[in-house]
């Protein structure tokens, strides 16, 4: 069997076309002002997760994290994968304490 090469994919150039992407992470990346793929790929999953936090001043679920991960990640490199694969990641820095935290968390 011979090994064949396959094109790469490259990003999707519209948000809603990520992988993990629905109708709330859209209205998410609209509250913080993310309009495109190429906004996304120079984006940071901490911040985004934290500016979210401070817009709609509710505390998010750590899920929505990995969820900017993973779309981040698309948008940078083209390779989609689920949002769940970014969850060892979270936990581990949660558990070094390098995640951001929301302000009642201490």
């Amino acid at each position: 069997m011979r090994n064949v090469l396959l094109p790469e994919t490259p990003p999707p150039t519209r948000l809603a076309d990520l992988r993990n992407i629905g109708a709330a992470m859209l209205k998410d990346f609209a509250v913080l002002g993310i309009q495109s793929v190429a906004e996304l790929a120079r984006a940071d999953a901490d911040t985004l997760y934290w500016q979210l936090q401070e817009r709609t001043q509710i505390r998010h679920d750590p899920c929505v994290w990995d969820t900017f991960r993973a779309a981040i990640h698309q948008a940078q490199t083209g390779e989609a994968l689920n949002w769940w694969r970014f969850t060892p990641e979270r936990k581990a820095r949660q558990q070094a304490g390098q995640f951001p935290r929301w302000p009642d968390q201490g």
